[in-house]
């Protein structure tokens, strides 16, 4: 270890890291008792994955639960940062340790970006058993993890964590510190989190370094200073908030419709998707009661003697 890396400590979300699923918070739909991912875990036996959910749900400590319950070598890459090279090495030590008896779990962080050449990679060595992968992705895995990879994997759908849970993460966070955090902070913190225990953690870090006592809701306030919202350009954010807009007008819920709408502005959506999307409601949810909402301007009308034109 250098001095520097002597010197700065690691991210409290990374030193609170749960080690077993005694210590997880969350997920029970997947990790409750007699749940498909508690079953393998207590079994020590791992099996291909693909976790997809929002940041900050666990995929990167459910995965280094799953290695350590099974005695595997954990192996972890980054899809950002890594190559098809960095992919190969990673192959070549889980080929020496299958020779000596050993399994290799190797994680797969963001594995959406890779793209398909590279996800072809993992085929032939997921098949043999040189290695178990389990892959991490935000994304939709139909849509960003190819086939053939999704046929040898399960897929497991993580939740956004509730205020509840993040509580009780960030209580364990105070007491990493040694800090006092008033309870109106933490209910703050939880909610301005979304879900994302990475955010309350990052956040509780950064307010313990202002306040000179007690954590209050001001020291959130500042610590957090915006909440930065999930949402994207062509991916499940930027579609399920438009269906949920386009419903709630049609079920004439006007405080939902307006949340939706002004999520998806502070969000960074075009305006003009929406607009196309309100001219399509209106088309189809008002065009057949009253054909004449929606004329088209583009053309004169026509006159007195000319027959309408469809």
């Amino acid at each position: 270890m250098d001095l520097f890396s002597s010197l700065t400590p690691r991210p409290l979300a990374d030193r609170i890291r749960p080690r077993s699923l005694a210590e997880y918070v969350g997920q029970l739909q997947v990790v409750g008792e007699g749940q498909f991912l508690r079953t393998i875990i207590e079994n020590g036996t791992p099996t291909s994955l693909i976790l997809w959910g929002p940041p900050g749900t666990g995929k990167t400590t459910l995965a280094r639960i799953i290695a350590g319950a099974s005695g595997a070598a954990f192996e972890e890459i980054s899809a950002v940062t890594s190559g098809l090279a960095d992919v190969k090495k990673v192959i070549e030590r889980a080929a020496e340790r299958k020779r000596l008896g050993q399994a290799t779990l190797l994680f797969v962080d963001e594995i959406h970006r890779f793209n398909k050449a590279q996800q072809d990679a993992f085929l032939p060595h997921v098949e043999s058993g040189t290695i178990v992968l389990i892959g991490a992705t935000t994304e939709n895995p139909s849509f960003e993890v190819i086939g053939p990879l999704l046929s040898r994997s399960r897929v497991v759908v993580l939740e956004s964590l509730s205020p509840d849970q993040l509580e009780a993460i960030i209580r364990r966070g105070a007491d990493e510190l040694s800090v006092e955090v008033a309870p109106p902070a933490v209910t703050l913190l939880s909610e301005l989190a979304a879900g994302d225990a990475r955010v309350a953690l990052n956040g509780l870090e950064a307010a313990a370094g202002i306040a000179q006592g007690a954590i209050q809701p001001e020291h959130i306030k500042q610590a957090l200073q915006k909440t930065s919202l999930k949402y994207d350009k062509g991916g499940e954010y930027h579609y399920n908030l438009i269906s949920a807009f386009i419903k709630s007008l049609r079920g004439s819920a006007v405080d939902a419709a307006l949340f939706y709408l002004a999520r998806m502005l502070e969000g960074g959506e075009d305006p003009k998707f929406i607009a196309r999307r309100l001219l399509i409601f209106a088309s189809e949810d008002i065009g057949v009661a009253d054909n004449s909402m929606l004329p088209s301007h583009r053309s004169p009308s026509p006159g007195p003697q000319e027959p309408r034109r469809l």
